[in-house]
């Protein structure tokens, strides 16, 4: 809608000969009216004119069957306010094609990869692998409705210190179990679930026990990463999330990849040794030091697989690359862009969205954990108490690189201070309105040609507003990687429908009136059925 809105102003500049470009926003309070640009402050100094005096000059020449009043605020901002045919008109159009509102061709089809969650295989999710993975996958499931193609990526690190460490790990646990004592590794996995693998070592693999203790180490590891990387995926996949490739990092060292990557920057003269290490001069790409890529030892650092990995997703074609990682990872962030600057990609491909932490509150308390000590809580296990869908939505209802308190008793509660719950009784609401018409033998309108004009209260225009709002939440989402917006919409939209169904009844005996408002609701739930399947929540008929 802000785009129509533009094209209108457009126009009127054309005429005025002072150009094309405007850019229109909603206002922050309705009062001001339906759209605001600051086109005339823009504009004033570059054409020798004071914005007030330029504001009135625009101003004057609008001349639009549909514009209501354009008038000019403050320093020269210039609202719009629209008639009211030009809201039935639209909301009409929602009516007729539901299922493609909010369908954008923003992305024209160009491809992007979204690589989320990319936890080790060394332990299973904890929550906060679970908030990068409601960012993830709805973030994705918004590029699409944006018109971008979208891969779904998940990292798999099966290489490196980290599975050696679970190896090790899993192998004490297993000699304990025998009667032998010996000493955990200092920085071994010291969960449950180890003690878990190990028994469960015994059952399936004992031959292995038997085995050098290095051939076995490296066995469990192999074995334990195969099996905790399929329980990560059953959880994700009770999760609502799917992915379209699953890419182990060994491939990197398999295919020579690393190498291959090293000698690129070593090409252009970005590499040296110094203290017996290879060194990346990353601090010439907006890095604060330099970094080494391979240790003394002659081993590759992390920073050079991971250099390595996003050179292999340049070359596939991406037109835009999304990793989402924990914020503990926020230093690697200008690392990876210097080096896929370095190498003439860009310092635009790569966008990267940090996860903050995720505090579980129950009974008023918060719990107490330790990923070190293995005392955490499992996205399994919050899934288990409290359900997929108020997982997801509250995972989501605040900017992913903000600290988030997660208050397991009012996920769990049916009130409206549960978020979640709020908005899917909203389309429960609206789905007991139409079985009780049908129940009275009410005729459900046709849809395409309901008279939207006896829709004259002011909260029936404003709902109707609010929802055709939802094309250009779409495109701020798409454009800003900012999923957590679409929580925010879906429950003012809601409010709005709870407040007007509360004071107004829907299914009235007058038939014109009955069946715009019927319209309206109508057009209420299928955004919110949208939105929620846009976060990967369920949009129940009852609740």
């Amino acid at each position: 809608m802000k785009a129509e809105a533009a094209r209108i102003l457009q126009e009127v500049l054309a005429r005025l000969g002072i150009g094309d470009q405007v850019q229109v926003d909603y206002p922050r309070d309705p009062k001001f009216g339906d759209y605001t640009t600051n086109v005339a402050m823009v504009m004033a100094r570059e054409l020798g004119e004071k914005p007030w005096d330029l504001a009135q000059r625009i101003v004057q020449a609008v001349d639009h069957p549909m514009v209501d009043a354009a008038e000019v605020a403050g320093a020269g901002f210039i609202n719009l306010r629209m008639k009211r045919d030009w809201w039935f008109s639209a909301f009409s159009r929602l009516l007729k094609e539901p299922e493609s509102f909010g369908s954008l061709i923003l992305g024209k089809g160009k491809k992007v990869q979204v690589e989320f969650v990319s936890a080790n295989p060394t332990g299973p999710l904890h929550i906060g692998h679970g908030r990068g993975a409601a960012v993830g996958d709805s973030l994705a499931r918004i590029l699409e409705k944006a018109g971008y193609k979208v891969e779904r990526e998940y990292y798999v690190n099966d290489a490196g210190r980290q599975v050696k460490v679970l190896g090790e790990s899993i192998w004490a646990r297993c000699m304990e179990l025998k009667g032998r004592k010996v000493g955990f590794p200092v920085d071994g996995y010291r969960g449950d679930y180890v003690v878990d693998l190990a028994e469960e070592a015994f059952q399936e693999v004992p031959h292995v026990l038997d085995l050098p203790k290095e051939e076995a180490i490296d066995t469990l590891a192999r074995w334990g990463g195969e099996r905790i990387l399929k329980g990560i995926q059953g959880d994700l996949e009770a999760f609502g999330v799917r992915f379209d490739s699953w890419f182990p990092e060994r491939q990197l060292y398999e295919d020579n990849l690393v190498n291959e990557a090293l000698e690129k920057l070593n090409g252009k003269g970005l590499l040296y040794e110094e203290d017996g290490a290879l060194w990346f001069a990353s601090s010439h790409f907006g890095d604060d030091k330099d970094r080494v890529v391979v240790r003394t030892n002659g081993e590759p650092t992390y920073l050079a697989s991971d250099i390595a990995y996003h050179v292999l997703k340049a070359e596939r074609g991406f037109h835009l690359l999304v990793d989402v990682w924990g914020a503990d990872h926020h230093g690697y962030v200008p690392r990876i862009k210097a080096a896929l600057e370095a190498l003439g990609y860009g310092d635009r491909l790569l966008q990267v969205l940090l996860i903050q932490m995720v505090s579980l509150i129950k009974g008023g308390e918060k719990i107490s954990m330790s990923t070190r000590q293995g005392k955490f809580v499992t996205l399994g296990e919050l899934v288990e108490e409290v359900g997929k869908d108020a997982v997801r939505f509250t995972f989501l209802t605040r900017k992913c690189d903000a600290h988030l308190d997660f208050d397991i008793d009012l996920a769990k509660s049916q009130s409206e201070e549960n978020p979640v719950f709020y908005v899917q009784y909203a389309h429960a609401r609206i789905s007991s309105i139409f079985r009780t018409a049908d129940e009275r033998g009410i005729p459900i309108p046709s849809w395409e040609g309901v008279d939207l004009n006896p829709l004259e209260l002011e909260e029936e225009v404003a709902i109707m507003k609010k929802v055709l709002q939802f094309p250009d939440l779409i495109e701020a989402m798409a454009v800003n990687l900012e999923p957590h917006r679409l929580t925010y919409y879906l429950h003012d939209l809601v409010a709005a429908f709870h407040s007007y169904y509360n004071h107004h009844r829907v299914l009235l005996e007058d038939r014109p009136l009955r069946e715009a408002r019927m319209a309206l609701v109508k057009g209420v739930q299928e955004v919110v059925k949208e939105g929620l399947r846009l976060l990967g929540v369920d949009a129940p008929h009852k609740m």
